[in-house]
């Protein structure tokens, strides 16, 4: 058999060697592991989502989940950048304005509504529901590049001279994000009341955070 009894699209096609095409079947395995946890955790809660629970969707032995994420953290990693990647989305589709005061606004706005429409994502990444979960430096990254919208914003603001010169920009992404988790988790908390009273307060809180942090919102 000569080159040219090849099909082209078989001589074309780059082969892959015996390790190569293991790791991409690992690599597509997780994907569909995670996939599985995913949709546990919107369905059932954070709770809901067990090695032993998750193995079951999937319709495999719980082994095959240790040997791919050695435990029930390994894959709360994988889901905690989920999360950061759909809080990403929902920042990234804020309507941008060149009213800082109004841009913060609505950035604020937004995360509310990322705790109402993903709430079990959110309970995962900054309500402490896996109680021996910790977000590893990669996870940690995933959740700046979140907050990058935020965190332009606020660069922007302090370039103009409506934030104090006094606060560096980390600071007060921190003491804006730190103020609306507070409202947040005392509402799924059950200390806010219905959902229509808790975003009232939340509305509040953002107002006067913006207003103190920007010398003249209005503008």
């Amino acid at each position: 058999m000569t080159d040219q009894d090849i099909p082209s699209n078989v001589s074309t096609r780059m082969l892959k060697t015996y390790q190569e095409a293991r790791l991409q079947n690992t690599e597509n395995l997780r994907k569909l592991v995670v996939d599985a946890a995913a949709r546990l955790l919107q369905e059932e809660g954070p709770e809901a989502v067990t090695v032993r629970k998750v193995s079951q969707k999937m319709g495999c032995s719980t082994k095959i989940i240790y040997s791919l994420f050695v435990n029930k953290e390994g894959l709360a990693q994988h889901l905690y950048q989920d999360g950061c990647k759909l809080l990403a989305n929902e920042l990234e589709g804020t309507p941008q304005t060149a009213n800082p005061a109004q841009h913060l606004l609505s950035i604020g706005e937004t995360f509310w509504q990322f705790g109402q429409r993903y709430s079990s994502y959110y309970k995962l990444m900054f309500g402490g529901a896996f109680a021996n979960f910790k977000p590893d430096e990669e996870s940690m990254h995933g959740t700046v590049t979140a907050m990058r919208q935020l965190l332009t914003v606020i660069s922007h603001a302090q370039e103009q001279g409506l934030i104090s010169a006094q606060y560096d920009t980390e600071s007060v992404v921190r003491i804006f994000w730190a103020s609306l988790h507070g409202v947040i988790h005392l509402y799924m908390g059950g200390h806010l009341g219905d959902v229509q009273s808790a975003h009232a307060v939340y509305r509040q809180t953002l107002s006067l955070i913006v207003s103190s942090l920007l010398s003249d919102p209005s503008t």
